[in-house]
């Protein structure tokens, strides 16, 4: 990390520079953009003879067979982080789902765990019922030495103390149980820890699956589970949501410093605030619009923002009226009187309510509509519910997808988070700072671009994935590419290089019939070790230019350590987001100990 002054940008706002999600229907944040953007629900609608739980209450006319379907559940790859199948089966899938995601947060901001020497917070919230109907707590009497390894890939309370272990980190790990609002308070916390100097950088999430899985629910009226499975906010017609289960972590890092880093920024947390009903709750597990609009005045007031330069809110949006009423109601008296107007919006439409994530589900939505600057539109919301009266609120219902264009001139998100027993959450969020002018690339420089991966058949699927990156982004520098590949991925055993001077020779060497100055692990030229210059950190090349070059990423893939920062030393490079490492996930599922 740099000592670049910070004094441009206000300490208080944080960026987040590296976002994972799975969810329903979406393997990644792409995928669940391209979900938004073109309006889908991804909410199953399961056959009987898919649901092998609930055989009592399966034929139950109340029984609606919708589940929000993580089809990765109980799925993982243990070999990235050196576990063994024995302890991945004992880990719960929450435990699992949270590392890999952790791990393709940090990826995606362009940051190798090895090369970390800063103080990286952690920080998550997961469902502790599902260490419960996973399996039974370990027998410490009958395991013996073996219980307290167990029990740490069991609890729920581990989560996040597994993750910083198991990708060689130091930091602060907390685990947060805050029941649906339980995203927004990990990443509270995590802004929190930043702020105060206790953290250089921070992964805040949440991981939640439903067990067992996939089910459906039983529907209660007046309840929050919907009686078609559908899920409508703001609709006259709403009767809740259905469950679903994903995981979504940000990698966060105070603003100054993520732009002296040269990070890429999705946009930023200008404020955040938590509190509680108590006794105050009109009913409690329901709104108390007052303590509801005092987290919302108050995560506004913390980042200096006036409200009517929020022009998106991202709601809770449980699609049930009374609830939806309450939240409006408490969000009006938290904006005021305003003339500007403000986008409203539920994700939970398309994905249902994903419980711990669902708040993460949201603010991944407000992070790409800020970076995208397009409103998705809401979903489901065929008739609006007139007892919510928009007309006389600041809010808008976002019936069909838009441009987002703000009358404040600055595009900025409020996103809800409720959870039952009175807790209250809001983020706010604003666009990522314009980034600074950059003299062209050098056309024509010779650049190494290298990949690596634990084994060959994995290092085949991320030329693939990168070539096919790099064809539908015609826009990232060749400069950008080779700096995050160089310095933002962990080194693996089998290791692939290639010295080229454009995108379009990046992209020919990622083929299969690739030729030219390419260089691998299974076929490699040797080398000379002792041709080469070292620091500290590894050997460097004799020059920039292409034969140097060559002989680097030859002695690269057989092996040797590089000081990549030595090639880097220009400043002309930043991290861009990638594609994450191509996990190998294979079923891993514990049913008795």
């Amino acid at each position: 990390m740099t000592d670049s002054p910070e004094q441009e940008y206000d300490p208080g706002d944080v960026a987040v520079i590296g976002m994972s999600l799975r969810a329903p229907g979406a393997r990644t944040k792409e995928q669940f953009w391209d979900v938004l953007v073109h309006g889908r629900e991804t909410v199953s609608f399961l056959a009987k003879e898919d649901i092998h739980v609930d055989e009592t209450l399966i034929h139950n006319p109340s029984y609606v067979r919708a589940c929000g379907v993580l089809d990765t559940y109980d799925r993982f790859d243990p070999s990235v982080f050196g576990i063994s199948d024995r302890m991945a089966a004992a880990m719960t899938p929450e435990n699992r789902l949270y590392l890999e995601s952790a791990w393709e947060s940090l990826e995606d901001g362009g940051y190798d765990p090895d090369r970390l020497t800063a103080e990286i917070g952690m920080y998550g919230a997961n469902n502790p019922q599902t260490a419960a109907l996973y399996s039974s707590p370990p027998d410490r009497a009958s395991v013996g030495p073996e219980a307290i390894e167990a029990s740490l890939a069991w609890s729920p309370d581990s989560m996040t103390s597994n993750a910083l272990y198991y990708m060689g980190l130091t930091g602060e790990a907390v685990t947060v149980a805050a029941v649906c609002a339980g995203f927004h308070y990990a990443v509270h916390l995590a802004c929190q820890s930043l702020l105060l100097g206790q953290s250089d950088m921070a992964i805040a999430g949440g991981a939640m699956v439903r067990l067992p899985h996939p089910r459906g629910h039983l529907w209660e009226e007046n309840r929050i589970l919907s009686k078609d499975g559908h899920c409508r906010p703001f609709d006259a017609n709403g009767t809740g949501s259905a469950l679903s289960s994903g995981v979504v972590t940000l990698l966060l890092k105070p603003l100054g410093r993520a732009v002296a880093d040269r990070d890429h920024v999705y946009a930023v947390v200008r404020g955040s605030a938590v509190n509680n009903n108590g006794v105050s709750a009109m009913a409690y597990g329901l709104a108390q619009p007052e303590r509801l609009s005092a987290c919302i005045a108050a995560a506004m007031e913390v980042g200096g923002v006036s409200p009517d330069t929020v022009s998106m809110y991202e709601a809770n949006g449980l699609g049930l009226p009374v609830t939806d009423e309450l939240e409006v109601h408490a969000a009006t008296m938290a904006f005021g009187k305003q003339t500007a107007t403000a986008s409203i919006g539920g994700v939970k439409g398309n994905v249902g309510h994903g419980g711990v994530v669902s708040g993460g589900f949201g603010a991944v939505k407000a992070a790409l509509a800020l970076y995208h600057r397009t409103l998705p539109a809401t979903i489901n919301l065929t008739e609006v519910n007139q007892d919510l009266d928009f007309p006389s609120t600041p809010f808008v219902p976002q019936i069909e997808g838009a441009a987002w264009e703000p009358e404040a001139g600055i595009r900025r998100a409020g996103i809800t988070s409720l959870g039952g027993g009175g807790y209250n959450a809001h983020l706010v969020l604003e666009e990522p700072p314009t980034p600074a002018g950059r003299a062209p690339e050098e056309a024509g420089r010779p650049r190494l671009a290298t990949l690596s991966a634990m084994d060959d058949d994995a290092l085949a699927r991320q030329r693939t994935r990168l070539r096919e990156w790099l064809e539908a982004r015609p826009e990232l520098r060749l400069d950008d590419v080779c700096f995050t590949l160089n310095l933002g991925r962990k080194v693996m055993g089998r290791r692939w290089a290639a010295v080229v001077r454009s995108r379009e020779e990046l992209i020919a060497a990622l083929s299969d019939d690739a030729r030219g100055p390419v260089a691998s692990t299974a076929a490699a030229p040797r080398t000379d070790p002792g041709s080469f210059s070292r620091t500290n950190t590894g050997i460097v090349p004799s020059g920039q230019d292409a034969p140097a070059l060559t002989g680097l990423a030859a002695a690269w893939v057989t092996g040797l350590q590089v000081d990549f920062d030595a090639l880097h030393r220009d400043g002309a490079g930043r991290r861009v987001p990638l594609p994450a490492y191509p996990f190998q996930p294979r079923r891993f599922w514990r049913t008795d100990w």
